[in-house]
């Protein structure tokens, strides 16, 4: 069987998206005749901004799992802060901006370069070494972010010559929140040599959507005929279940995930007041994740907080169990440039409930194209009002109608790990 080692930082028990994209990879890979190996850091030295336990049983038991020490600056973080939490998401769970926090965030953006878990790769490289040695491997995969992870494979790349496949969920230097972190023209400076030695010296490049790929050119147009789409998707493993909304008059809409500060709202918010009182006084609007302070202000003053639900993060079972029981999933998109190209982990979960889906976003990014492609649900854009209130009331009477057919349309089959998975083997 065909070795390949893949370096992630994020692996059970952390939870989130990036987790599930390659725990889900080498669950079918070690089906499908290839002998994956995990190198990732030690949980007790870990840094993670979310756990989710429940992933572990997603990794086959013939899986060979290496465990390395780690440097966390993180944990200095949380003795010096008055942020007490792992910051993620774009700051969603930061609770105060207080000077002290502006002065951690400047440290972090213009020292800890390229970001703070960087301290795992001395002992990643290491053990890196180790593993490619005694497996006779030829193949590597990191996966970022932590964008640190990729300066392991670059390193690897050229000791040992190895075949080096650089997998970037997010954009680097382009991340939503990059600026919130006050870099100098130095840091950026140095961000972007490393950003641009990865992306020429690594074998082949994978990414997320199509506008990630075309961004990632754009910085060097060499690297064209090496840059692969390969978007996240659903585990039909974990949508074999039979749950349904209550067969009630109310009408729920669920966004699960993180809804940080610089998603813009509040032309959904204006959209739910300009429903006729016989729906929008119907509606619950639930939150399952982390969601900013500022967020929920906004429902306060918009007069909705009693119909508002905000649950907090739970387990990836759990999030898919509050995907079933809605009427309509709501999805959003950063309000920020570049965004033509985001395409969240949970757009693909949206997809196997099979029920209607509200983007709110770019109407002709990435993730709209899926939607229209797919027929599921509607695009609006961010100040769209007139839009929003008439395709909630669409959508709602839609949900009613395919209730009883929980299982993915046929459209949205090529989005399965399963499907996606015999992509990358291909790539292999």
């Amino acid at each position: 069987m065909k070795k390949v080692l893949i370096i992630t930082y994020y692996w059970p028990p952390s939870g989130g998206a990036g987790v599930q994209r390659w725990v889900k990879f080498v669950k079918y890979m070690s089906q499908m005749g290839l002998a994956p190996i995990v190198l990732t850091v030690d949980p007790k030295y870990a840094s993670y901004p979310q756990k989710d336990e429940t992933l572990c049983k997603d990794v086959p038991g013939n899986v060979k799992v290496y465990l390395t020490k780690s440097f966390e600056l993180y944990s200095v973080y949380k003795k010096v802060s008055s942020n007490k939490e792992i910051p993620y998401g774009g700051f969603a769970n930061t609770k105060t901006l207080d000077f002290k926090e502006k002065i951690i965030r400047f440290i972090r953006g213009n020292f800890f370069l390229p970001d703070p878990r960087k301290g795992w790769n001395k002992f990643a490289y290491q053990e890196a070494t180790r593993i490619i040695k005694n497996h006779n491997i030829d193949s590597v995969i990191t996966t970022s972010p932590p964008h640190s992870t990729q300066l392991i494979g670059l390193k690897l790349k050229k000791r040992l010559k190895i075949n080096w496949i650089a997998d970037l969920r997010d954009p680097w230097t382009d991340i939503y929140y990059y600026k919130q972190l006050y870099p100098t023209w130095l840091a950026t400076a140095i961000q972007k040599q490393y950003e641009l030695r990865v992306i020429k010296k690594c074998d082949k490049l994978l990414t997320v959507s199509d506008a990630l790929k075309k961004l990632f050119i754009e910085k060097d147009s060499t690297i064209s005929n090496k840059v692969h789409v390969l978007p996240n998707g659903y585990d039909p493993d974990d949508f074999d279940i039979k749950i349904f909304p209550e067969k009630n008059d109310i009408i729920t809409i669920s966004y699960i995930g993180t809804m940080s500060e610089d998603y813009t709202i509040n032309g959904f918010i204006d959209g739910i007041n300009m429903l006729d009182s016989s729906i929008k006084n119907k509606l619950r609007i639930r939150f399952v994740g982390k969601m900013s302070d500022k967020i929920n202000e906004s429902f306060i003053l918009a007069g909705l907080a009693s119909q508002v639900e905000t649950i907090g993060y739970v387990n990836h079972k759990r999030a898919i169990e509050f995907m079933y029981t809605s009427d309509i999933l709501l999805l959003v998109i950063p309000n920020i440039v570049n965004n033509l190209g985001i395409l969240t982990g949970k757009l693909y979960e949206y997809l196997a409930v099979n029920r209607p889906i509200l983007l709110i976003g770019p109407e002709q990014g990435d993730a709209a194209k899926i939607i229209q492609e797919t027929n599921s649900g509607v695009t609006c854009d961010y100040y769209d009002s007139s839009k929003i209130r008439n395709s909630i009331q669409i959508l709602s009477q839609r949900s009613k109608d395919i209730i009883d057919e929980p299982l993915p349309s046929s459209a949205s089959l090529k989005y399965s790990r399963i499907t996606l998975t015999k992509e990358l083997i291909k790539l292999l």
